[in-house]
């Protein structure tokens, strides 16, 4: 007979090891998917996790979106995770990622067609003020009335959609776009313009503030009295309130953060990758962003890597769509295997395998 038995203490080597065999059983599994696609899963995996690095004819392009598709997942799954460490389960970093974008892009809009070096600084700020206040509404009403913060900050997703919306086809909408949706262009304003800081490698502001926000994460995390506090929250709640520890505070500090940094992922997306506000702007990074932050462990440099590594998955994916003819929901279902099978071989961390009364791993 079968059995789960609880461990003692969490295995520091199933800690380190279910990324590393999540990863593998996607590929294993994935191959299986692509093979029943018709496609040679072999050839399929090779052109998510090899070509874009070392293609001959692919790389030179490839590399440099590296940086940029991991950027804002960095960014937004650091804050996350230190949500996640306090048991505060902000779900909604895509609204608040596009509350961002719409609010430091419409700062920005207002001093058109300004040169000025202050303007960008300006929009950073609006952008992080943008997804704090949206970040802010889950926590209010959990800590005035117990509303359950991942229902409320999901929800806020699609109205922050519906404002993405009415931003583009209306009150943001250029006025010389002949009536199309979408902003002016920033990408033709060098005040605004978040061009790459180093020709041909993808690295722009955005990428430097996520480098930022790992070394900050882990000293707030590892240094900190408040990093204490929160890890105390999440790991001991009776224990933190006993020792003077705020809940209420804990909620608003850490919805806070991950609301201002994913809103500074948006207005750094905006003004560089993306361009502009559109209907579509809204590119799913908030809700990878959750996969980036369980695969990295909740770590900020497992954090950085796993965003590293999710990012290949975007541009092998795009790849293998071009090359193979692959569906695109095939490569965003082999991206939430990662998530799947980390939660699943998670439960060894915690526990071990009993069989018959004889331990077995």
């Amino acid at each position: 007979m079968i059995r789960l038995e609880k461990r003692p203490n969490p295995s520091r080597l199933w800690t380190g090891l279910t990324p590393i065999l999540a990863v593998l059983l996607t590929m294993v599994v994935g191959g299986v998917m692509f093979a029943l696609l018709g496609k040679p899963p072999l050839e399929a995996i090779r052109t998510i996790f090899w070509d874009p690095l070392f293609h001959p004819q692919f790389a030179g392009y490839s590399r440099p979106q590296l940086l940029v598709k991991a950027g804002p997942l960095i960014l937004i799954a650091i804050g996350l995770s230190v949500g996640f460490r306090a048991g505060i389960w902000n779900i909604g970093a895509e609204g608040q990622y596009i509350m961002g974008a719409v609010c430091g892009a419409a700062v920005g809009l207002a001093f058109y067609p300004a040169e000025t070096v202050l303007l960008f600084p300006l929009m950073v700020i609006a952008g992080a003020l943008g997804g704090w206040a949206w970040a802010m509404i889950p926590a209010f009403l959990k800590t005035r009335f117990g509303t359950n913060e991942i229902l409320v900050s999901l929800m806020l997703v699609y109205v922050a959609e519906n404002i993405l919306a009415s931003a583009s086809a209306g009150w943001l909408r250029n006025p010389e776009g002949m009536g199309f949706p979408g902003s002016r262009n920033f990408k033709q304003w060098a005040s605004v313009y978040n061009d790459e800081l180093v020709s041909n490698t993808g690295m722009h502001w955005g990428v430097v503030a996520a480098f930022i926000a790992v070394i900050a994460a882990y000293v707030l995390m590892a240094r900190h009295i408040q990093g204490f506090n929160i890890r105390l929250t999440g790991e001991a709640p009776r224990a933190a309130k006993f020792s003077g520890v705020s809940p209420a505070r804990i909620i608003f500090l850490c919805l806070g953060i991950s609301g201002a940094l994913a809103g500074m992922a948006g207005l750094f997306e905006v003004t560089g990758p993306a361009g502009q506000i559109s209907i579509d702007f809204g590119s799913g990074y908030g809700f990878t962003a959750i996969i980036v932050a369980f695969l990295g462990r909740l770590n900020p440099f497992g954090i950085l890597l796993a965003g590293l590594l999710m990012a290949l998955t975007y541009i092998g994916g795009e790849l293998a769509q071009l090359m193979l003819g692959l569906p695109g929901a095939s490569i965003q279902l082999f991206q939430g295997m990662l998530l799947f099978f980390l939660l699943a071989t998670d439960v060894f961390t915690n526990y071990r395998i009993r069989l018959t009364g004889r331990e077995v791993a």
